[in-house]
């Protein structure tokens, strides 16, 4: 599986999930990554990995929502 983080290259900068790959929502069309693969998508509040998950699904990804980073109190890098 894939942690996937769909906010700007700027926000992942300023600190993500541990093990997370970034992919911008407006770059979806460019994963680099197997359908096969089940993918668990975050953002900054919930809205933009809702919308991730949605496009993901329709071009055949396996994506569950686990929503914003605004609730996280682990780590980050």
């Amino acid at each position: 599986s894939v942690l996937l983080d769909v906010r700007t290259a700027a926000e992942y900068a300023g600190g993500h999930i541990p093990g997370s790959t970034n992919l911008p929502l407006a770059r979806l069309d460019e994963i680099p990554i197997e359908k096969k693969t089940p993918l668990f998508v975050y953002c900054q509040s919930g809205m933009r990995s809702r919308a991730a998950c949605a496009q993901l699904r329709k071009m055949g990804y396996e994506a569950t929502d686990i929503g914003g980073m605004a609730g996280y109190r682990g780590r980050l890098e």
